[in-house]
């Protein structure tokens, strides 16, 4: 079994919901291996088989999808076990695998995010934003006249930035090595890579001062330069440490707060969705469309080493069974630290690279809580109807403890000592409300978002059950006080903690983006300086997942760099 579920204390087995893959035992050779069937492996054996490179993947687990999986954990609930939001899935790949006629159906959520607040001595309040900017402004202005006339114009400079850094996130980083070294023709070959570059920088034009500011930048800074109203701050704030061990406060969270700016789904900018059936209907379109043309996809399937040919060349696979895999190519949809710490034969690589790769930053400040209700939560400040329908709240990403990027701050501080937050930041997302292939009738499945818990406890303790069950009452008891009456109608749970992502996802350090998106390990820095093209030093293989270029969250296109780049190797 995958795991349990707890109601009343008891045990539960969980269920398994999409796993779409083979348990046939694959052929002996192939083109290409990709390990790891998350969305990035997936979209990387599309382009090669398309292109014509027979390629298999080969996943660890029963279900494919990586973090973007659903799994039946509570008998009737269906969640997304670890991803939960869909966007940031790049048009170019949604269109050329033609996601949408192989199954793809995604919920746009419309507003997307409600702020609920609790304020001593003041009838309840909250924030309320979505695609129409005249009604955001009207919610603003219940606590700042200054700030609502003011956001639209936040929200074209951010839409202004994020529009002129996308060609970067399409392509691989400038060839450094290439532009500086070798012949003529590979120099002039290598400058075309300065090209997406080149048009970030007209796109930007004057305001890369503004830019580079914002890279650099504490996101308070940035926020309390536009803004008075400490609820909208925090609001925004959130999308600067989401999934990150910082503090709105921290150097160069600006950037991530960029990062979450440049969603887009179906074609429309800034948008946030819930792909039905959840997150692993996303991972099956993908697993589909590469299947359409020839690509083998296996399930419980452990890689167990890469084989390395005395030429320093990859030559395939090794499973856990002791079958070995021959191909020419693999592409490592793991983290950098699994695929070259715990695949790669060590006496392959030069030490000076082991060295690197052993200081990439995974800490997480991540806790993830599945929890089964049979009714929606009741917010003080939106209740419910007398019908029970849902409100328009909530279909929201709805944002607990963000009275102020204080309160944010002061969680994350907690963290760094060891201690989970007595106050975590908490992200609820109830993606039912729009899907209803995920709950019985009635019932509704919510995803919490929650920072900030440690890897390690105070004293390099580990995590207990007690641990789990101590940190999800408090969460509990914090969305109690935002809608009364939610403990009793909780069904049952499931609490992830960072070492459980990494235990069951493979995720290192319990990092949801392949390693920390901070600027010292994104574009020319990821995973490595030098290492940034999707190769290694192993000739053959190559990074696809989100530990390479552009990082975590953008789906997809790490995958289709790295198919791009070894096709042109290998042609």
């Amino acid at each position: 079994m995958a795991g349990s579920w707890s109601r009343a204390g008891k045990a539960v087995p969980i269920r398994v919901y999409l796993t779409r893959g083979s348990h046939s035992v694959p052929k002996l050779e192939y083109d290409a291996v990709v390990i790891g069937a998350g969305h990035n492996g997936l979209v990387a054996a599309a382009y090669l088989q398309k292109a014509g490179v027979n390629t298999a993947v080969l996943e660890r687990r029963h279900v494919i999808g990586g973090a973007a999986v659903t799994e039946e954990i509570i008998p009737g609930f269906k969640f997304s076990r670890a991803s939960y939001l869909l966007s940031l899935l790049r048009p170019h790949i949604y269109q050329d695998l033609e996601l949408k006629r192989h199954g793809l159906k995604v919920y746009l959520r419309n507003p997307h995010a409600f702020t609920p607040l609790l304020e001593e001595g003041r009838p309840p309040r909250s924030l309320l934003l979505g695609r129409d900017m005249s009604e955001n402004q009207r919610q603003i202005s219940k606590f700042s006249e200054k700030d609502a006339q003011i956001y639209p114009a936040y929200q074209a400079y951010m839409e202004r930035l994020a529009s002129a850094i996308e060609p970067l996130l399409d392509a691989p980083p400038v060839n450094i090595p290439g532009v500086t070294t070798g012949s003529l023709r590979k120099r002039v070959a290598a400058l075309r890579t300065l090209k997406p570059l080149l048009q970030t920088g007209i796109k930007l034009g004057k305001h890369i001062p503004e830019f580079y500011e914002l890279l650099t930048a504490p996101t308070t800074k940035i926020l309390d330069r536009w803004f008075e109203s400490e609820p909208l701050k925090a609001t925004l704030a959130t999308d600067a440490v989401i999934g990150a061990m910082i503090s709105p406060s921290t150097p160069g969270s600006g950037y991530v707060l960029l990062h979450h700016v440049m969603g887009e789904v179906e074609g429309k900018k800034g948008e946030w969705g819930y792909a039905e059936g959840g997150m692993g209907g996303v991972s099956n379109s993908i697993a589909n469309a590469a299947r359409s043309h020839g690509a083998a996809i296996f399930t419980e399937k452990t890689v167990k080493q890469i084989l390395v040919g005395e030429d320093r060349r990859a030559r395939g696979v090794a499973l856990e069974d002791g079958t070995e895999i021959r191909s020419k190519l693999v592409l490592s949809n793991a983290t950098p630290h699994v695929t070259f710490r715990h695949l790669t034969p060590q006496d392959c690589l030069p030490p000076e690279f082991i060295k690197a790769v052993s200081q990439i930053d995974y800490v997480s400040p991540v806790t993830k809580i599945n929890i089964a209700v049979d009714r929606l939560p009741n917010f003080l400040a939106a209740p419910n109807s007398p019908d029970g329908n849902p409100g328009p709240h909530h279909q929201c990403s709805i944002h607990l403890n963000c009275e102020s990027m204080d309160v944010l701050d002061q969680a994350y501080r907690q963290a760094t000592e060891g201690r989970p937050s007595t106050r975590p930041m908490l992200e609820v997302c109830i993606p039912s409300v729009l899907d209803p292939t995920l709950a019985p009738p009635g019932c509704h499945v919510l995803s919490v978002f929650s920072q900030f818990t440690p890897y390690w406890l105070q004293g390099g303790r580990a995590w207990e059950p007690k641990d789990r069950d101590s940190y999800a009452d408090t969460v509990f008891e914090w969305i109690e006080r935002y809608a009364p009456g939610f403990k009793q109608s909780v069904v049952g749970k499931e609490v992830l903690t960072p070492p459980d992502l990494e235990r069951i996802f493979g995720l290192t350090g319990g990092n949801i983006f392949h390693g920390a998106m901070s600027l010292d390990q994104l574009y020319l820095a990821r995973p490595l300086p030098s290492f940034s093209d999707y190769r290694s030093p192993i000739r053959g293989l190559y990074l696809c997942g989100s530990g390479a270029h552009p990082g975590g969250g953008v789906m997809g296109s790490a995958g289709w760099n790295a198919a791009l780049t070894a096709l042109a190797d290998h042609r």
